[in-house]
C-alpha cells in the first residue's frame, strides 16, 4: 500500500485547547458524554513539558478518553496512535491506548482487539509514551488487528487501576506507519491487509477479492500462511503466492493474469492438487483456453478423474488446450485393474445393449468388454443400474442369447469418462509417461474433434487412447510417439493398444508405434491414417506376426497413404456388427491403400500383410486401391502378401467389383500379387483351346472374372505352320477356383500370347 493514499487525510485529532467538546468519556460515537463542563478534568494552558494538555482525576474504574471524529481506516494502511502522559499527584493508575473500531451503518465491528498495551505509570513529573499500531492486516507490531470489516475508528487512551490519581495527557497523535511494514512504493498489495488471515480455517474469500480490487494492475501478494478460501476466488490481477490455500473440491480459483501450473503449483503446494484445481479453472472461466504446465513433470498418485475436478459441468463444447509438461504415473494400489463378471443377455434388436446385467452397479463405466462373440475394442459407455443394462460403445458379432462377460477396466492417467460431453479438447506437446504402471488416456462417451499433438503415450499398461464412445468423431492424432511397456515380449503376447477409434473421420497423421500389441482398432468410415510408422516385430525368425491395424467396418471409406508398417499386418474385417452375415448393406469396399512401406523381418513363410476377414458369410469387396506400395521381406521368404482369413467365413469372390492392385513393388515374395495382371502364356502344338491360369496372381483367392487383352506376340500358326490370323472369344472364371480364362481360337493355333484378366468387374 502506497503511502500517497492517506497523503490529504487529516489523521491527528485536533489539540485539547480547540476545546473539549469532542473529546468522549465513553467510546467515542456521536452521543456519548465528553469531557466539555467535565468537573474533574480540565485544558490546562501550560504544562512545563506539554504546553496545552488535558488533566483528568480518574473517577472510573476504567477511564476512557475517546476522539469523537471518526478517523479512517484504509486498507493495507497502518496507523500508529501516540499519547504522552504524566502522573502529578494520588494514586498511579494503568494507561493503555484504546479504540472504538466502526463498521458499516456506525456500528461496531465484534471479535476484534481495542486495547493496546498497557503501562503503569510509575512516578510522578516523569513523562511515558504509550503506543498501538492498528491496521487490517494481522502482522507482527501490529496491536490492533481489525481486518477489512473496519472503516474507521475513535481512538484515545484508557486509565485503569486505582483511582483517585491526577494525571495530565498531552495532544493525542496518530499518523500513518505503513511504510514500517511495506515499501512506500510498492507493486503489489498483500492479502494480510486485507484481513486475510492464514490459519488454514478462516474464510478468506472476501479478503482475497478485496486485494485483486485494490490491486488496480498491481500484483496481489498471498503470504505466508495457509489460506482457507469457502468460495470460488478469481483473481483480475497478477498473484503471487508465498503461501497456499485451501478450498472446497467444488470452488475454483481463476487465475487471469498467470494462469500457468507453475503459480497453481505455488498456490496449493501439491503437485496433482494443483494440476486438478488448475484443469478446474480452465474448464470454468473464459479468460484463457490452455493450460501450460511449464515445462513441469506432475507426479500421478493415481488416475485423475477429470470430472471429478469439474463436478458441476457435465458438457463442455469450447476449444481447450492442456500442453508443455510431463504427467508421471506414480506406482500405487490406485491404478490396480478393475475386474468383473456378470451374465447378461444380448439381442441384435438393441445392438449396443446388454439387458438383464445381475451386478450392473458393479461395473464401471470404461470397462472392456470380453466374451464369446465380442469383438476388439468394445466399452461400456453407460449403466442404467435400475433397468440393469449396459450401454456399449460396438455391436457384438456372436453373442445373441445369455453369457457371462468379464468386465475390466483400466486405470488412465487422463480419465474423461465421467463427462457426457467434451469437444474440441487439445493435449499438445505432453509427455504422459506411464511406465507399465497405468492407460493414458480415456475419451467422454460424447464429443468431437479431439486433437493430440506431439505427445509421448510412453509405456501405457494397457492403452495410450481409448474411445468408450463417440468423442472420437473427427478426431486428429498427429506427430505422437507410442512408446510400449512390453517390447521384450514376443509380438503375439502383447496386448497393449495405442489408440481405438468407433466413430467416423479421423485423421491420424506422421505418429510413431514401438511394438504394442497393436496400432490402433478402427472402425468407422472417412479415416485418412497418412505417414505413420507402427512396428510390432520382435528377436524371433520364423516366428508369426500380429495385426497392427484393424480396420472393422467393411465399407470404409478410409485412405492409407504413406506409412511404414513394419513387421504386422492390416487387418479388414467386421467383428463390430451385430448382423454380420451379408444382407442389403455395403459390403467390404472404398478403401485405399497407397504408397505406403511393407516390411517382415524373420517372420514366418505363411504370413501376409493385408488379410481380410469376414465375420458372417456372403460378403465381397466392391472398391480397393492397393497400389504404389513396396512389399520387403528380409531373413526369409512368405508365400504371397494378401490373405483372405476364412477361418469364420469365406469372401463371395464371384462378386469382385472395382479392384486395383497394381503398381507394387515386391522383395522376397514368393508369388506377386495384381490386379489387372498380363500374363503370357505359350502352345507348342495348335489347340483351339488355350487355358490360361492366373489363380495364383489375383487377390485374396478370386477369380478371374474378366479378360480386358489378348494380344499375340508374334504370329500364330497352325499344323503346316502358316501364319493364322484368326478370331478368338475368352471363357472367364475357369478352373476348380474360377482363377482360369479359356482363350477360344475359330481354328486350331501355336505360339504365344499375352493375356490381361481382372479379379472383378470393373463397374
Amino acid at each position: 500500500m502506497n503511502k500517497a493514499i492517506t497523503d490529504g487525510l487529516v489523521l491527528t485529532p485536533p489539540p485539547f485547547a480547540n476545546g473539549l467538546d469532542v473529546w468522549s468519556r465513553g467510546d467515542g460515537t456521536p452521543g456519548t458524554a465528553t469531557y466539555d463542563g467535565f468537573a474533574t478534568a480540565a485544558f490546562v494552558p501550560a504544562d512545563q513539558d506539554f504546553g496545552g494538555c488535558l488533566e483528568i482525576l480518574k473517577t472510573e474504574n476504567t477511564q476512557r478518553l475517546r476522539y469523537m471524529g471518526e478517523t479512517p481506516l484504509l486498507p493495507g494502511c497502518y496507523l500508529q496512535i501516540k499519547v504522552r502522559i504524566k502522573a502529578i499527584s494520588g494514586n498511579l493508575p494503568v494507561v493503555r491506548v484504546a479504540a472504538f473500531a466502526g463498521g458499516a451503518g456506525g456500528s461496531a465491528v465484534s471479535g476484534v482487539q481495542t486495547q493496546g498495551p498497557s503501562t503503569t505509570l510509575t512516578s510522578y513529573g516523569d513523562v511515558v509514551e504509550v503506543t498501538a499500531i492498528v491496521g487490517g492486516g494481522a502482522r507482527n507490531g501490529v496491536d490492533l488487528s481489525w481486518g477489512r470489516d473496519a472503516l474507521y475508528g475513535h481512538f484515545g487512551i484508557d486509565l485503569t487501576g486505582s483511582n483517585g490519581g491526577v494525571v495530565r495527557i498531552d495532544d493525542v497523535q496518530i499518523e500513518d506507519v505503513t511504510g514500517a511494514f511495506l515499501r512506500s512504493m510498492m507493486d503489489w498489495v498483500d492479502v494480510k491487509d486485507f484481513g486475510a488471515v492464514g490459519d488454514g480455517s478462516t474464510d478468506n474469500t472476501a479478503a482475497f477479492e478485496a486485494a485483486d480490487a485494490a490491486a488496480n494492475g498491481r500484483e496481489v501478494l498471498v503470504s505466508d500462511g495457509v489460506f482457507h478460501l469457502a468460495d470460488s476466488v478469481t483473481f483480475e490481477n497478477r498473484v503471487r503466492f508465498q503461501g497456499t490455500v485451501t478450498m472446497p473440491d467444488d470452488k475454483y480459483l481463476a487465475l487471469s493474469q498467470n494462469f500457468d501450473f507453475d503459480h497453481y503449483a505455488a498456490a496449493f503446494g501439491d503437485e496433482e492438487l494443483a494440476f486438478r484445481k488448475a484443469f478446474q479453472a480452465l474448464m470454468k472461466q473464459s479468460s484463457h483456453d490452455s493450460l501450460d504446465l511449464c515445462g513441469r513433470s506432475i507426479g500421478l498418485r493415481g488416475p485423475v478423474d477429470m470430472r471429478a475436478a469439474v463436478p458441476d459441468v457435465s458438457s463442455f463444447t469450447s476449444r481447450r488446450v492442456i500442453r508443455n509438461g510431463q504427467l508421471d504415473a506414480i506406482s500405487d494400489p490406485a491404478w490396480t485393474t478393475g475386474q468383473a463378471s456378470s451374465s447378461g443377455t444380448y439381442s441384435t434388436s438393441q445392438p449396443y445393449r446388454l439387458s438383464n446385467v445381475n451386478n450392473v452397479a458393479n461395473i464401471e463405466v470404461g470397462s472392456l468388454v470380453t466374451g464369446n462373440g465380442v469383438g476388439r475394442e468394445v466399452y461400456v459407455t453407460d449403466k442404467n443400474v435400475g433397468a440393469q443394462t449396459l450401454t456399449l460403445s460396438q455391436q457384438l458379432y456372436d453373442a445373441v442369447g445369455t453369457q457371462t462377460y468379464g468386465f475390466t477396466r483400466f486405470r488412465y492417467m487422463l480419465d474423461f469418462s465421467g463427462f457426457d460431453k467434451v469437444t474440441q479438447f487439445n493435449i499438445a506437446d505432453i509427455d504422459l509417461k506411464a511406465d507399465g504402471v497405468a492407460s493414458c488416456v480415456m475419451l467422454p462417451p460424447q464429443g468431437l474433434i479431439w486433437h493430440f499433438r506431439d505427445c509421448y503415450f510412453n509405456k501405457p499398461k494397457d492403452r495410450a487412447v481409448t474411445s468408450i464412445g463417440l468423442a472420437c468423431q473427427g478426431m486428429m492424432i498427429d506427430k505422437c510417439q507410442f512408446i510400449s511397456s512390453e517390447q521384450p515380449l514376443p509380438a503375439t503376447q502383447r496386448t497393449s493398444i495405442g489408440f481405438n477409434i468407433n466413430a467416423n473421420d479421423a485423421k491420424i497423421r506422421d505418429n510413431r508405434c514401438i511394438k504394442m500389441g497393436a496400432f490402433a482398432v478402427i472402425h468407422g468410415s472417412g479415416h485418412m491414417i497418412l505417414g505413420n510408422h507402427w512396428f510390432h516385430g520382435d528377436d524371433l525368425n520364423g516366428a508369426p506376426r500380429v495385426a497392427g491395424l484393424v480396420l472393422t467396418k467393411p465399407s470404409s471409406k478410409i485412405v492409407i497413404n504413406g506409412n511404414y508398417c513394419d513387421n504386422n499386418y492390416i487387418e479388414w474385417n467386421n467383428e463390430h456388427d451385430a448382423l454380420p452375415d451379408f444382407s442389403s448393406e455395403l459390403s467390404f469396399g472404398a478403401l485405399s491403400i497407397v504408397g505406403n512401406i511393407f516390411t517382415a523381418i524373420g517372420a514366418a513363410s505363411y504370413f501376409r500383410f493385408i488379410v481380410v476377414k469376414p465375420y458372417g458369410t456372403g460378403h465381397f469387396i466392391n472398391g480397393l486401391n492397393v497400389s504404389g506400395n513396396t512389399f520387403k521381406v528380409t531373413n526369409g521368404n512368405i508365400g504371397r502378401v494378401d490373405k483372405m482369413d476364412d477361418s469364420i467365413a469365406s469372401l463371395d469372390t464371384g462378386r469382385f467389383r472395382n479392384i486395383n492392385w497394381s503398381n507394387n513393388t515386391y522383395h522376397a515374395i514368393d508369388q506377386w500379387t495384381q490386379s489387372p495382371v498380363m500374363l503370357s502364356f505359350s502352345e507348342n502344338t495348335p489347340v483351339e483351346t488355350w487355358s490360361c491360369d492366373f489363380s495364383d496372381w489375383l487377390p485374396f483367392g478370386g477369380r478371374a472374372r474378366n479378360v480386358t487383352d489378348v494380344t499375340p506376340v508374334g504370329a500364330l500358326r497352325n499344323a503346316n505352320n502358316v501364319k493364322q490370323f484368326v478370331a478368338h472369344y475368352t471363357d472367364p472364371e475357369e478352373g476348380a477356383g474360377g482363377g482360369s480364362v479359356d482363350i477360344i481360337w475359330e481354328t486350331a493355333v501355336r505360339g504365344r500370347i499375352n493375356v490381361t484378366a481382372r479379379v472383378d468387374n470393373p463397374y
